[in-house]
C-alpha cells in the first residue's frame, strides 16, 4: 500500500526520522527537537492524532487560534499549523523554544540574521520603549495583547483606511464624512470607521457624472423651460395616464353614440356613493373619466372636471398649458396634448437615464464644491503616509504574531499531531473544558458540545457512560458539555441531577444532566448491572401493582363514600326477579297448576324458600308445579315422619303420595312424561328415587306410578350433576 503524500516537504529535504512513544494504547509521534519541528511537512497524515480542529470552544487563545486559520473557515487543518510552525521556525534562532511553551519571548531569540527577523526584533524593542521598558530582555505576550492600543497612539497605521479623527483639517473632514455617506466605509486596525483609496476614487468618479448628466438636462434643447422644465415635465407625467382615458374614451363615443352612456358610468355607480359623505378631493370618484364624454369634446382643464382630479389638473394647466399655450388656454384637444408630450419626449428620456445616483444626495452644488476643491489632493496625500508607514506597522503585527505562536503552539502541537498533554499528569488537554462536579465525584474529562444530539449519534459507539449537562451563569451565559464518568457506579446519575460545574478559568456554573449514554463504568458494574437491573424492574412492577391498588381501593373508598353521602336523596333499586320460563323453548311446559294452599296443620313451614315437605331448595318451592296440583307430586316430604299428619294427605297429587304416605288405591296415577322427557335422579341419596318430568323433587310412590318412564332427553338438573362413584376393580 502506497502511503500518503507528504503534506508540506522541503525540495530535496532528506526524509526525517521519527521518534515514538506509546500511550493510551496508541503509538504517537514525539516532537522533541528543533528538527523534529521543521520536517514536521514530512509527517505522513496517517501518524497525526488529529486532522483539525475547530477555533472556538478551546482551551487555547482564539486569537491565535485565528492567526493560524488561513483561509478563515473556522477551522484549523494540519498544512495550516505546518505553516505556522514553519513561519515562526524561520524567525527564531532555535526553532526547539517553541516546545517550552513560555508566555515571554526573549529578544535574543529572535533570528536577526534574516531581514523578517531584523524588522521584527525592532519592532520588539518599539513596544518595549513604548512602554517604559527599554532595557527590557523579554517581550510578554501581555505586551502586544492588544494592539489597537499601539496603533491608536498614531493618527495613521500603516493599513491604508484614513478615518475622520486622521487629519484635523475641516475641509478634509467633511470630504471624509461625504464619501462615507455615499459610498461606505472600512474599518481599520482601530475599529474606526474610514475610507481608503479605491473608496475615494469610485467617489469622485461619481461625483464627476453626476454633474455631467445635470448639466447636460440643463441644455436647452432638453429643458424647453428651462429650470422649470423638471417641475412641468412631473405635471404631464402626473396626469398622462388620465388624459389618455378621456381622449380615448371620447375616440370611442364618436364611433358609435350607443356607447356614451357607458362611457360616461352608469348612474347605479353614482348611486352607490351618493350615501357616503364625500370629501372635497372625492377620492371615491377617482377611477371616474376626467370629465363628461362627449364625442370630440376637447378637455376642460379648470372647470366641469372630476374633483379628484382638480388640482393635478390645475398644475398642468399652470406649469405647462399656460408658459407653452398661453394663459388663456383652459382647455385641450388631442392634438394640442400630443403636442405637448412630444416636446417633453427628450427630457424623459434623459431622466430615465441617470448617472452618479450616489452621489445625488449631495446636490449640484456641493457637487461642483467638491470637485473644484482641494480636498481630494489633501486626502491622497494621508493616503500616501499612512502606507509609507505599512511596514512598521506590520512588523507590529508580526512581533504579536511570533509572540502568540512562541506561547501556544507548544500546546497546539501536543493536542493535534499527538495527545502527550491529555495522558499527561502535569498538563491537561485543551479540548477539556473543566471539572463537574456532581454525585460526590468530579468529572475532568469534559468537552464541550455545541449539537448534542449529533455528538451522541457518535458517541453511543464509545464504551463509555457520557453525561450530557447543561450549564448556565446568572449573567444569562449558557454552555453544553459532555462529561465521562470513569470511576464508581452509575446509581444516582439520572437525568435531572444537579450539579456544578468550574471551567478552566475558575468561573463557577450551575449545571443538570439532561441526557445519559448508559454503558458500563467498569468490570464490577459490568458484572453486577444485570442483577441490577433485575432488582430495578422488579422495584417498579412492584410499585406500580402497589400504585393500582392504591389507585383501586381509593377509587371504591370514593364510591362508598358518594354513596354514603347520597343515602338520602337516591332510592334503592329493585331486585330483579328471575322469569325464566320452563320449560325451555322446545319443550312441552308442565300442566298448569292452581295456587299452593299453605301447609297442612302439623307441618312445618320450610326455611329459606324451600320445598315446605322435603325441606330441599330446588323442590317445589320456585319451578315445580305446586304439590297440590293434579297429576304433580312433592318430592318426599319432611324427612322426619314423625311430623306428617296422621291423616296422610295426599300429596303427590292424583295416584302417588310422599314416601310416609301410602299411596291412596282410588287416587289415578301421574301422568306419563311427555315425548322427550325423563325421570332425572334425585341429588338425595334414597333407593329408587327419581324426579318426575314435572321438575318436582323425587319420590319412591311417584317414581313406581305408571307411564313416568317416558324416554327422551332429560332437562338439565340443576345445581352441580353428582360425582359417578368410582368402579371397583
Amino acid at each position: 500500500m502506497s502511503s500518503h503524500p507528504p503534506l508540506l516537504t522541503p525540495a530535496g529535504a532528506p526524509p526525517h526520522a521519527w521518534n515514538f512513544f506509546r500511550t493510551g494504547g496508541l503509538d504517537q509521534v514525539a516532537l522533541t527537537t528543533a528538527a523534529d519541528l521543521r520536517a514536521l511537512g514530512q509527517l505522513d497524515p496517517k501518524l497525526w492524532v488529529a486532522l483539525s480542529c475547530p477555533v472556538k470552544g478551546l482551551e487555547l487563545d482564539e486569537k491565535t487560534l485565528a492567526l493560524i486559520d488561513a483561509d478563515g473557515d473556522g477551522r484549523i487543518r494540519a498544512p495550516e499549523l505546518i505553516a505556522a510552525v514553519q513561519w515562526t521556525a524561520e524567525r527564531l534562532k532555535d526553532p526547539a523554544s517553541l516546545l517550552r511553551g513560555a508566555d515571554s519571548l526573549p529578544l535574543a531569540a529572535i533570528n536577526d540574521a534574516t531581514p523578517e527577523g531584523r524588522v521584527i526584533l525592532a519592532a520588539a524593542q518599539q513596544i518595549l520603549a513604548g512602554l517604559g521598558q527599554a532595557g527590557a530582555t523579554d517581550l510578554p505576550a501581555a505586551a502586544t495583547a492588544d494592539l489597537s492600543k499601539i496603533f491608536t497612539a498614531s493618527a495613521l497605521n500603516g493599513d491604508g483606511v484614513i478615518p475622520v479623527e486622521a487629519t484635523a483639517d475641516p475641509a478634509v473632514q467633511a470630504l471624509i464624512r461625504d464619501i462615507l455617506a455615499c459610498r461606505g466605509g472600512i474599518t481599520d486596525r482601530t475599529g474606526e470607521t474610514g475610507v481608503t483609496a479605491a473608496k475615494a476614487d469610485e467617489f469622485f468618479q461619481e461625483l464627476a457624472a453626476y454633474v455631467a448628466w445635470v448639466e447636460e438636462g440643463a441644455g436647452r434643447e432638453l429643458a424647453e423651460l428651462g429650470a422649470a422644465t423638471g417641475a412641468a415635465c412631473a405635471a404631464l407625467r402626473a396626469v398622462r395616464a388620465k388624459v389618455d382615458d378621456y381622449f380615448a374614451r371620447g375616440r370611442l363615443a364618436a364611433f358609435d353614440p350607443r356607447a356614451l352612456a357607458a362611457l360616461n358610468r352608469p348612474e347605479s355607480d353614482y348611486l352607490a356613493i351618493a350615501a357616503q359623505e364625500l370629501p372635497p378631493t372625492a377620492a371615491a370618484v377617482a377611477g371616474f373619466p376626467l370629465a363628461r364624454i362627449e364625442a370630440g369634446r376637447p378637455l376642460p382643464l379648470l372647470e366641469g372636471v372630476n374633483p379628484a382630479w382638480a388640482g393635478a389638473l390645475a398644475t398642468l394647466q399652470a406649469a405647462v398649458v399656460a408658459p407653452l399655450l398661453g394663459a388663456g388656454q383652459t382647455t385641450l384637444t388631442e392634438a394640442q396634448w400630443h403636442g405637448l408630450t412630444a416636446r417633453f419626449a427628450a427630457y424623459e428620456a434623459w431622466l430615465g437615464r441617470p448617472a452618479g445616483a450616489s452621489v445625488a444626495l449631495l446636490g449640484l452644488a456641493r457637487a461642483r464644491e467638491l470637485l473644484a476643491g482641494h480636498g481630494r489632493a489633501a486626502l491622497a496625500d494621508l493616503l500616501a503616509q499612512d502606507l509609507a508607514l505599512a511596514p512598521e506597522f506590520r512588523a507590529l503585527s508580526a512581533v504579536d504574531r511570533l509572540v502568540r505562536y512562541h506561547r501556544d503552539l507548544r500546546a497546539l502541537l501536543c493536542n493535534f499531531v499527538n495527545f502527550a498533554d491529555f495522558y499527561s499528569r502535569d498538563h491537561r488537554a485543551i479540548f477539556q473544558a473543566g471539572t463537574l462536579f456532581v454525585d460526590s465525584r468530579s468529572c475532568e474529562l469534559c468537552l464541550r458540545v455545541d449539537d448534542p444530539a449529533a455528538h451522541a449519534a457518535l458517541a453511543s459507539s464509545s464504551k463509555a457512560y457520557i453525561a450530557y449537562v447543561d450549564c448556565r451563569r446568572a449573567s444569562g451565559e449558557t454552555m453544553k458539555i459532555a462529561a465521562c464518568v470513569t470511576q464508581g457506579d452509575s446509581d444516582f446519575l439520572v437525568t435531572g441531577r444537579n450539579g456544578l460545574f468550574y471551567d478552566r478559568q475558575g468561573r463557577d456554573w450551575d449545571a443538570t444532566i439532561t441526557k445519559i449514554i448508559d454503558n458500563p463504568i467498569s468490570l464490577r458494574q459490568a458484572f453486577w448491572s444485570p442483577y441490577k437491573k433485575f432488582v430495578r424492574m422488579l422495584e417498579e412492577q412492584v410499585a406500580k401493582r402497589a400504585a393500582a391498588a392504591d389507585a383501586e381501593a381509593s377509587s371504591r373508598l370514593a364510591s362508598t363514600a358518594e354513596t354514603a353521602a347520597n343515602a338520602d336523596r337516591t332510592k334503592p333499586a329493585p331486585k330483579k326477579i328471575d322469569s325464566a320460563p320452563w320449560p325451555p323453548s322446545g319443550l312441552p311446559s308442565a300442566p298448569s297448576a292452581a295456587p299452593s294452599p299453605p301447609s297442612p296443620p302439623g307441618w312445618p313451614s320450610s326455611p329459606r324458600g324451600s320445598c315446605p315437605w322435603c325441606s330441599w331448595r330446588p323442590c317445589c318451592s320456585s319451578r315445580c308445579p305446586p304439590w297440590s296440583s293434579p297429576g304433580s307430586s312433592c318430592a318426599s316430604g319432611p324427612s322426619d315422619p314423625s311430623l306428617m299428619p296422621t291423616a296422610g294427605p295426599s300429596m303427590a297429587g292424583s295416584g302417588s303420595t310422599c314416601r310416609s304416605a301410602p299411596p291412596s288405591p282410588s287416587a289415578p296415577p301421574c301422568p306419563p312424561a311427555p315425548a322427550g322427557h325423563s325421570r332425572i335422579p334425585t341429588r338425595r341419596k334414597r333407593a329408587g328415587a327419581a324426579r318426575c318430568w314435572s321438575r318436582s323433587s323425587a319420590c319412591s310412590p311417584c317414581s313406581a306410578s305408571p307411564g313416568s318412564s317416558a324416554a327422551g332427553p332429560s332437562p338439565p338438573p340443576r345445581g352441580r350433576r353428582p360425582r359417578p362413584r368410582p368402579a371397583r376393580r
